[in-house]
């Protein structure tokens, strides 16, 4: 069977001048501490299986939706995805957003192995980063190349969200020194068409029941790449969660994010899937076919991963063998597991791709943004696990 994947091109001999025209275009961590973050060729997705992708993409924001609902109000789940109780009033005291848009800005990733099976891995619901990649980058490289981008409507779709969400704030951890989050959240203020205000969370403070900025200025409707897990841990996280129990602050994406974002959700799914509860035929032939078996507790026949619940950038994530020995764990990311509860994987078969900067795997992100998937981030590394150290590299449509 032919590869569903093929690079494309060959690096610039100016990559200084691309790396600076990214630049003006709002992208400007290409390169990192004299490394190269973004790769210089595109990887072509052949049109059948972005197609399928798609679909699957769909299908499965509706089932995580779905089981979001089933979810809701049972405290002993909330425990079970390793939701911090200092969150549990506030889900079942603020109403479920409607059907599909319990997040509005998030990202599937998929592993795709070179035949062309797609499995879920994860949906990161609450805080994904690679939007300035997929939106601005992407679209640009693939236009400079000749090749189709499916990414053009994200920017649509952000003002879309925010015209329903109309944030007063937008904010990040270290504003103006931290490259990726700024860049993503000034991306996202100027793509929404809005009038906001761009905050360090660091500068943040709660006063009586109000945040306010360091100007003492009360925020009331806020999207932060804040995740919301750590409301359990840093200081001042239960002043945060007491505004908005209150009604003086709204958090967007909303809340309940939360239970999308856990991996446990993944497993909540599948344990459904196999008691023959919650779904109709058609979820269930698309939870066998693009979900993977995740459970609690480490119960699988074969190579597995286990992960954090709130793990991010690859951190927490270990791989096991045959036999159940560990083979390869990240030891670049941040560790979650210590704060959180670990859900076990099957494991799937990420594409390797050949590139200019050798042999890589490919893990396939897609963008889900007000609903609608439409955009893919391709990112790419030298081992299994797609850590805080892996490559842009652009996807297009052949």
């Amino acid at each position: 069977m032919t590869n569903v994947f093929q690079v494309i091109g060959h690096p610039d001999s100016d990559r200084a001048h691309k790396v600076e025209q990214l630049k003006e275009l709002g992208f400007s961590w290409a390169d990192l501490e004299e490394e190269a973050y973004w790769l210089d060729q595109i990887v072509g997705m052949r049109r059948d299986t972005f197609e399928e992708l798609q679909q699957a993409s769909e299908r499965l924001w509706l089932i995580m939706d779905k089981t979001v609902r089933y979810v809701w109000g049972k405290r002993d789940l909330y425990e079970l995805l390793g939701v911090p109780a200092i969150l549990w009033d506030l889900l079942d005291l603020l109403p479920l957003p409607p059907e599909g848009v319990i997040s509005r800005y998030a990202r599937f990733d998929f592993a795709i192995s070179n035949e062309g099976t797609i499995k879920m891995l994860e949906l990161n619901a609450d805080t994904p980063t690679g939007y300035v990649e997929a939106s601005i980058a992407t679209p640009w490289l693939c236009r400079l190349a000749g090749i189709t981008s499916v990414n053009e409507s994200m920017k649509d779709r952000v003002a879309e969200a925010w015209a329903e969400e109309r944030p007063d704030t937008v904010a990040c951890v270290s504003y103006g020194s931290h490259l990726e989050d700024s860049g993503t959240i000034e991306a996202l203020a100027a793509h929404s068409g809005l009038q906001v205000k761009l905050e360090d969370c660091l500068e943040l403070w709660v006063d009586e029941g109000v945040l306010k900025n360091g100007r003492s200025e009360p925020i009331h409707r806020m999207f932060a790449l804040y995740p919301k897990e750590w409301m359990a841990i840093d200081d001042g996280g239960e002043a945060l969660a007491y505004a908005i129990e209150i009604g003086n602050l709204q958090l967007f994406n909303s809340i309940h994010s939360i239970l999308l974002q856990s991996k446990g959700l993944a497993a909540a799914a599948w344990g459904l899937y196999e008691l023959g509860l919650l779904y109709d035929a058609e979820e269930r032939e698309a939870i066998q076919r693009y979900l993977l078996p995740t459970y609690n507790k480490p119960v699988l026949d074969g190579s597995f991963v286990s992960k954090s619940m709130f793990g991010r950038e690859g951190g927490s994530v270990r791989m096991f063998d045959e036999d159940g020995n560990l083979e390869i764990e990240d030891t670049d990311g941040y560790d979650t597991s210590e704060f959180f509860p670990v859900v076990y994987q099957k494991r799937a078969d990420l594409a390797r791709i050949e590139t200019a900067a050798g042999n890589l795997h490919l893990l396939t992100g897609v963008f889900v943004i007000n609903g609608k998937p439409c955009g893919l981030l391709g990112r790419a590394s030298g081992g299994p696990i797609t850590g805080n150290t892996s490559h842009f590299i652009p996807i297009g449509v052949v």
